[in-house]
């Protein structure tokens, strides 16, 4: 009744095969059966000369085939007394107790809700014991490593249900994609472990981030992709990937599973919708399942056959017969026995749309098979009858929290998905789905599900607790509780709080980062309780239901009032000032709450002068409940109004020429076939008025799309344009602010995945050294635009990851200014390590876009860098500030740029005090305004202005509730 109180997911009862005393009972009555045979056998033997038909022949191997026959009918799961065991499998010898004292400890138990004050004892891998700890447990050891957590809080480590890591191992290379194949539809004979890559740079990134289990599944490319396994991410001393694996399957090598011990789980990865277009339609797709399972329930139908032969003693009618099995097959077997723990199974089945999640609903029940997650699953909050019609049980469903819109069937994913689903008592994950989203920040998942709606409990639940369970570990990982694995994690903040990082990480009881060797500060300027407690939010009550009235596209349109309007209980004015440091003045914070009017989107006056503005005058009024007023944002990097849907070409500008593998179209009498992005411009997309209801009113955008894998194949990039992000439509007053901002060009090696490889970096820089000296007639676009370029007159925007190519273009940039006489404009995007090379950028006066803020060595090129707290003091973005270079913060895809304030705010988070909310709140407005040449545009008329609701710009308070906008002459409520 407790949970129900609370609105918390009770377990949905189960379909099951056969009933569960019955299945308990089984493994019992088949042993005294063997018993009872094996005696009937000795009796043939002496009385066959006299008595020769009375009995069957009982083959020598009998009591082998009836316990063979016994495992049908068990489930997976733990040994008896596994809790009190007093050594983990995965124990190293050399590793020593560990006691973290005075912790907050987050167990993970009773639906996430139990929090315990004290101690945590980590010996032998395993959790000894935690909360009030008797001294006699370790006082007689001499070797116990004690850390005083001094009331920080402590949680099981991380488990991320959904990656590739190991599969698509950091540096990305042509070498290390193995987690698709191109071999069918159908193969689940395929395994995870057989393409594990044990030097993947993202292990210890992602142990960074607090992960520690992850179950790393085979792509979605084909509709059985194959079985997946549960990994620990502590590399070992064997430094295999068999030595990373967790509780895998008895028989992984072939070898004879004992069937006296407890079965263990195997997983199954399955896909659905899009991603199967090679092999075909939505139709052929569940034909390949119908037809593989069928297959495979012939198998289980000749086993029980066979079994039930075994069972009545009938052993003349199977002599001469082999169990029947078949390599390939006997995972899918497994999956239709539906072995379960409660209604938790072993398919983890990637799916989008309303559709394909009926067609495997359906698919379930006619071959009564369980599925334990559905993934992605960006419409599954639509419908959660569906989901519960799933047969035995209804699935978990491993989301992203943002990350929606990429592709058609993404297009309706809802930020309040994980909300709408957990009032519907269906269990939710948050997953990174790595390298897609870098697994690292597995926890900013549920930080930004929290957000929106999910109670703590739940959001902290969907990466430890829920995942674990539904991958059938949570024995072992996900929970903290006597006997579980010694994974656990010290925050130096509470985990949902924006930010947190861990201070120390064990994995099997050993410390993976935060020795006290490595002198790495971390959490410095986080200090005051605030901090350790769970972050309050706003409430998203009206926009849930709306989501859900509209089926996932509500209306995004705003209220737009050209007269008075009035903000009461403000906290704090922030405005563009270009005189002040950071090009931002703050016109009143810390002095109490007070009222803020604007005429026309003009600002009147500001706390006790609004006294005597006449009330009659006001056309409307806002509380922003201690909120605050600050410069509108803007997002840079991404196709943001290029584009509605990435990975939908229809709805996109199409294939730029590449000069440097054909010629341009004689009709454009321009051999680059220099474009501008302003004429490819769409308004009213939704990532664009999204990004606007969350507070960035500008972009600037252009034709060099990159993708999770790659950056852009196009070396010439053509003219980014600068937009309002909220306007309806090109011709509405101020919807384009500067056509033409800057020339992007993309200099980089060959992407691991491209279809062609790039023309080499040589030829790169040579042709940019030839288009910068006058190599194309003025009257050509491309050579009027890099002659501006060339004499200053519009920023040079350069996509660039490599240290040594931006060495290279440090040096071009020399060349060209001695040769013409002038001062480029550069400005390095994305950036990733620009860090090695900070005081030679800035004595170039070149600017750094980093991108993302948060690095990642996603190629060759980015594999250099600089990871930040809790592995190095320094953030490449710190070092840049540091080195004195004017720094911006930006994004690669459209739908990330909703998300640009909470980027900033991690630049202030993870510096350890050393950058402030100014510097964070410029790395997103004025200093892309100053690196991109657009604050006078922006700034002529004040620029646009944001209202908090709630709180500060950075802060999980606050929700934007209004753009005020003097250009415009209005104020625009949300």
């Amino acid at each position: 009744m407790a949970a129900e109180a609370e609105g918390l997911p009770l377990a949905a009862p189960a379909n099951t095969r056969r009933p569960t005393a019955t299945r308990n009972i089984l493994p019992v009555l088949y042993t005294l059966l063997a018993a009872a045979t094996f005696l009937a056998y000795l009796a043939v033997r002496a009385s066959e000369d006299t008595q020769p038909h009375r009995f069957q022949h009982v083959p020598l191997d009998a009591d082998v085939i009836l316990s063979r026959c016994a495992a049908l009918y068990k489930t997976p799961g733990p040994p008896t007394g596994f809790s009190a065991r007093e050594t983990s499998e995965r124990f190293e010898s050399d590793t020593k107790p560990t006691l973290v004292r005075n912790a907050t400890i987050w167990t993970g138990a009773r639906n996430g809700t139990e929090i315990v004050y004290g101690d945590v004892y980590l010996d032998k891998g395993i959790i000894k014991a935690f909360g009030d700890i008797p001294e006699t447990l370790y006082t007689e050891r001499n070797d116990v490593v004690v850390y005083d957590a001094e009331g920080a809080w402590v949680t099981p480590g991380l488990v991320d249900l959904h990656s590739h890591v190991g599969l698509l191992s950091a540096p990305l290379m042509r070498g290390t994609f193995d987690v698709n194949s191109r071999h069918g539809p159908v193969l689940p004979w395929l395994r995870s472990i057989d393409g594990f890559d044990t030097h993947d740079d993202a292990f210890l990134l992602a142990i960074a981030g607090g992960v520690t289990t992850v179950q790393v599944l085979p792509g979605s490319g084909n509709a059985i992709g194959g079985q997946a396994f549960m990994f620990k991410l502590r590399k070992t001393s064997d430094r295999s990937p068999t030595s990373m694996l967790l509780e895998p399957p008895h028989s992984l090598n072939g070898t004879e599973a004992d069937h006296d011990e407890p079965l263990r789980w195997r997983h199954m990865k399955q896909a659905c919708g899009e991603n199967l277009r090679r092999y075909g339609n939505r139709m052929d797709a569940i034909w390949s399942f119908r037809s593989a399972y069928n297959e495979a329930r012939k198998i289980r139908d000749a086993q029980d056959t066979y079994c039930a032969k075994v069972e009545a003693g009938l052993w003349d009618e199977i002599r001469g017969q082999f169990y029947p099995e078949n390599l390939q097959w006997e995972a899918l077997v497994d999956v239709l026995r539906g072995r379960r723990i409660d209604r938790e199974q072993q398919i983890s089945n990637h799916c989008y749309e309303e559709v394909d999640l009926d067609d495997i609903v359906r698919l379930t029940n006619e071959f009564q098979f369980p599925i334990a997650s559905f993934h992605h699953a960006s419409e599954a909050w639509l419908v959660p009858e569906v989901l519960k019609r799933t047969w035995g049980g209804t699935p978990a469903i491993a989301i992203f929290a943002t990350n929606h819109r990429f592709k058609r069937e993404s297009y309706r994913g809802s930020e309040f998905a994980p909300r709408i689903l957990a009032d519907n008592d269906i269990p939710v994950v948050m997953k990174s789905d790595h390298p897609v989203l870098n697994s690292r920040y597995l926890l900013f998942e549920a930080q930004q599900a929290h957000y929106f709606g999910l109670p703590p409990n739940m959001a902290l639940s969907s990466v430890t607790a829920v995942p674990a369970t539904a991958a059938g570990m949570s024995h072992r990982v996900g929970i903290l509780q006597k006997g579980a694995d010694a994974d656990i994690v010290l925050w130096d903040s509470h985990p949902l709080q924006l930010g947190a990082t861990p201070r120390k990480v064990w994995i099997d009881g050993i410390l993976q980062v935060g020795s006290d060797e490595d002198a790495v500060v971390i959490g410095k300027g986080k200090g005051g309780s605030a901090f350790q407690r769970v972050p309050s939010v706003p409430n998203w009550d009206k926009e849930r239901e709306e989501a859900v009235k509209w089926e996932g596209l509500p209306p995004l349109g705003t209220v737009k009032h050209s007269g008075c309007v009035r903000f009461r209980n403000v906290g704090e004015v922030v405005v563009r000032d270009p005189e002040a440091e950071e090009g931002l003045r703050s016109l009143f914070v810390g002095e109490g709450l007070g009222d803020v009017v604007f005429d026309e989107g003009r600002l009147v006056c500001v706390r006790t002068d609004c006294v005597n503005v006449d009330g009659s005058d006001v056309v409307a009024e806002l509380d922003l409940r201690g909120g605050s007023i600050a410069p509108g944002l803007m997002s840079f990097g991404s196709p943001l109004g290029i584009e509605e849907i990435a990975g939908e070409p229809s709805t996109g500008d199409g294939l730029l020429y590449d000069p440097f593998l054909s010629d341009a179209p004689g009709i454009l009498d321009d051999k680059g076939g220099m474009v501008r992005a302003a004429d490819a411009l769409q308004f009213g997309t939704r990532n664009a008025l999204l990004t606007h209801r969350s507070g960035v009113t500008y972009a600037a955008s252009s034709l060099a799309k990159s993708s999770t894998f790659a950056r852009s194949p196009y070396t010439l990039a053509g003219l980014s344009v600068t937009f309002r992000t909220g306007s309806a439509h090109a011709l509405e007053s101020g919807a384009i602010l500067k056509d033409i901002t800057a020339l992007h060009v993309v200099v980089s090696r060959t992407a691991p995945f491209s279809a062609e490889s790039r023309v080499s970096v040589s030829t790169q820089i040579a042709a940019l050294r030839r288009l910068l000296l006058d190599g194309e007639p003025d009257h050509t676009e491309i050579g009027y635009w890099f002659q501006k370029v060339a004499q200053g007159g519009i920023p040079l925007v350069i996509d660039v990851a490599s240290a040594d190519i931006m060495a290279t273009l440090l040096r071009l940039k020399d060349e060209i200014e001695e040769a013409r006489g002038s001062n480029m404009r550069m400005v390095f995007f994305h950036a990733t390590e620009a860090h090695l090379i900070a005081e030679d950028i800035a004595k170039a006066n070149v600017g750094v876009i980093l991108e993302p803020a948060r690095p990642f060595p996603h190629t060759w090129d980015d594999r250099r860098i600089l990871a930040g707290p809790p592995l190095t003091n320094d953030t490449a973005l710190v070092a840049l500030v540091d080195a004195g270079v004017t720094v911006g913060v930006g994004v690669r895809d459209a739908w990330q740029a909703p998300n640009t304030r909470f980027d900033a705010a991690w630049t202030v988070l993870e510096s350890n005090g050393r950058i402030t909310k100014e510097q964070a709140q410029a790395f997103v407005s004025t200093n892309l305004e100053k690196l991109l040449c657009v604050g006078e545009w922006i700034g002529q008329d004040g620029g646009d202005l944001v209202a908090y609701q709630g709180g500060g710009t950075f802060d999980l308070s606050s929700k934007p509730v209004a753009v005020i906008s003097p250009g415009r002459a209005l104020v625009e409520v949300f």
